[in-house]
């Protein structure tokens, strides 16, 4: 006999607006509790001493969580000049100090060589994985790695104050940024060193920080009605794939894992999102005329 899944089939986005000194899985948890939900997830985790948007998934909405950890992501963040730590932000141990500082000309034009298709190595402390473990695992017992640079899509890189101390930005970058190895690296290229002191991610995908929910509300509202209709549809995750829509009979095709015909609107090879009556169905590859499901969602 089956076993019953605990807690109840909710499904949707909730969008946190993440304090400081609380892990991203601790408000994740704190989420499934007040919806007591049966499953919950999150698109892109933030560190501890970060604030801002943060995507907890419920139900069925889970199956969408890939398709927003692709999307764009804006950050606010504030380095300060003066030193490397070992975490590459204001947690860390200084490792390096430098007593040069960098003008507002001298950071416009060192701005240039991150904007575009960039790469770079993520901090020590990070989620990477190095031979089945988690960095920030292998980096509290002392261990120093030699983590291999990888690519990240940067769109868009300003100034936007400047201190004799410190410097203000806002960056929009694609998945896998660590803005804490950007503060990094661009300290390393203005010859003064820095680190990160402040991180609010603004949005990610769809998901913007006005439309977030303080968790000390989440607790006060906490198995309510009124907590269930803050939840932001399922189909938000898949904003960024075509929308094609499908009659009732290749929606139950669909959802058996079935290819089904859909309405024209996709280019061959395509991922897209079957859709009946504004509610997702499917998610596949168009190829002639048909969706080949890969992943499905309940009706």
């Amino acid at each position: 006999m089956a076993r019953r899944k605990r807690g109840n089939p909710v499904d949707g986005w909730m969008i946190v607006d993440k304090p400081a000194g609380v892990t991203s899985t601790a408000l994740v948890g704190k989420v499934r509790w007040a919806l007591n939900a049966q499953k919950a997830g999150h698109a892109g985790t933030l560190d501890p001493d970060a604030t801002g948007v943060l995507a907890v998934a419920l139900g069925e909405a889970t199956k969408t969580v890939p398709y927003v950890t692709d999307a764009m992501k804006c950050y606010r963040f504030r380095v300060a000049w003066g030193a490397e730590t070992t975490t590459d932000d204001a947690a860390g141990d200084v490792v390096r100090r430098a007593d040069a500082r960098p003008d507002r000309g001298a950071i416009e034009a060192a701005l240039q060589a991150f904007r575009g298709d960039i790469t770079q190595v993520p901090p020590q402390v990070s989620a990477v994985k190095v031979d089945g473990a988690r960095a920030y695992d292998l980096a509290r017992d002392g261990v120093a790695m030699d983590l291999a640079a990888r690519p990240l899509r940067v769109e868009r890189f300003d100034l936007t104050e400047a201190e004799d101390d410190g410097a203000a930005f806002e960056m929009v970058c694609g998945k896998g940024g660590y803005v804490r190895s950007i503060a990094r690296d661009l300290g390393r290229a203005l010859g003064c060193l820095g680190h990160v002191v402040c991180l609010r991610r603004l949005w990610s995908g769809p998901f913007r920080v006005e439309e977030a929910v303080a968790p000390d509300r989440i607790e006060d509202l906490a198995r309510t009605p009124e907590l269930l209709s803050l939840l932001q549809p399922l189909e938000l995750g898949l904003h960024d794939l075509p929308a094609l829509p499908v009659d009732a009979v290749a929606a139950v095709r669909l959802r058996h894992g079935n290819p089904a015909a859909v309405q024209l609107g996709a280019e061959e090879g395509q991922i897209c999102a079957a859709i009946l009556d504004g509610r997702a169905v499917a998610v596949g590859t168009y190829r002639a005329g048909l969706l080949q499901p890969s992943r499905v969602f309940a009706g």
